[in-house]
């Protein structure tokens, strides 16, 4: 068996988000990684492995046992893994991809083919893309509301936000004020998948899966935000091929546009989405502060559904 040599890929991000993280932790784990590879090769029976592509924080490599496709994911975060493959068991048979082995810190998991993701139908295809999106939510979301005991909740995530950051100035006390009306006067909460952008859609087949499920209670409205500002870092959206951020004029159509159609095709109220997207935009934020990651594309996306909101 043959693992592609961790020099010959694009590390340097990776590498970053790891460190900056968990520190020497993750300069052990980082060093660790081969090894612990080869041992989850011979355990699993896995060959041909080699990283994916976009790796952001955890390890990820496509490959086989025997000849099933699969994906093996490495992680420092063994609660964030756990709580993805029980998601991912949840909302097996509704559009997942299955788990197919587990041991903590790693999961092994059925891998999508031919695999590409709904990034593809960005920007021109952006309107069949909302559809198969909201597809694919309805999908999830018909899974038997049984057995989802242990899942945090969007409640707990945004307690982040009764932190004070003095890069948010006002922005943060009007996330708060949203949060607390969004939250009392959300129905039923059901499993999310919690970070449902075009990465995370991957065509399997004559359908789509997803993949990398954060899995968190809350309402449907929540569901949809993540897609709505994203991707983030392709060129014709919230950065210019030079690295210049856009204005907002040119990304705000964009963004009214699923907001609408994410309202249409999923019978949702759009000033709810549009308020959720303003929060997750906020929480965002923070969390990248907490990480020591750069925030200025979510900064940048506050601005603009600040300007939707007041239209």
């Amino acid at each position: 068996m043959v693992i592609e040599n961790l020099e010959s890929t694009d590390m340097k991000l990776f590498e970053s988000n790891i460190i900056s993280i968990h520190g020497d932790a993750g300069r052990k784990w980082l060093t660790d990684l081969p090894h612990m590879v080869e041992n989850f090769a011979v355990a699993w029976r896995l060959s041909g492995l080699k990283p994916v592509d976009n790796l952001s924080y955890n390890y990820v490599l496509s490959g086989f046992r025997e000849r099933q496709p699969v994906i093996l994911k490495l992680g420092l975060d063994i609660k964030d893994l756990n709580t993805e493959a029980a998601a991912l068991n949840a909302f097996n048979g509704h559009g997942a991809v299955e788990v197919l082995d587990q041991t903590p810190g790693a999961l092994l998991l059925e891998r999508a083919t031919p695999g590409h993701s709904l990034k593809r139908f960005f920007p021109n295809q952006d309107d069949e893309a909302i559809v198969i999106a909201s597809e694919v939510i309805r999908k999830l979301h018909r899974i038997p509301k049984i057995n989802l005991q242990g899942f945090p909740t969007i409640n707990d995530w945004l307690t982040s936000l009764d932190t004070n950051y003095e890069i948010l100035g006002h922005y943060l006390p009007k996330a708060r004020t949203l949060r607390n009306e969004l939250l009392s006067t959300m129905n039923n909460p059901i499993l999310l998948h919690g970070d449902l952008h075009h990465d995370n859609i991957l065509a399997h087949g004559n359908e789509w899966k997803i993949i990398d499920p954060k899995g968190v209670m809350g309402e449907l409205a929540y569901e949809v935000g993540c897609f709505i500002r994203n991707p983030i870092e392709a060129g014709c959206f919230i950065r210019h091929p030079t690295s210049q951020l856009l204005n907002s004029s040119n990304a705000l159509p964009i963004i009214k546009n699923r907001i609408d159609g994410f309202a249409k095709y999923l019978n949702l109220d759009p000033d709810r989405i549009l308020k959720w997207c303003f929060v997750q935009s906020i929480l965002a934020i923070v969390w990248t502060v907490e990480d020591n990651i750069d925030s200025t594309n979510f900064m940048h996306l506050t601005k603009i559904f600040d300007t939707l909101m007041v239209q």
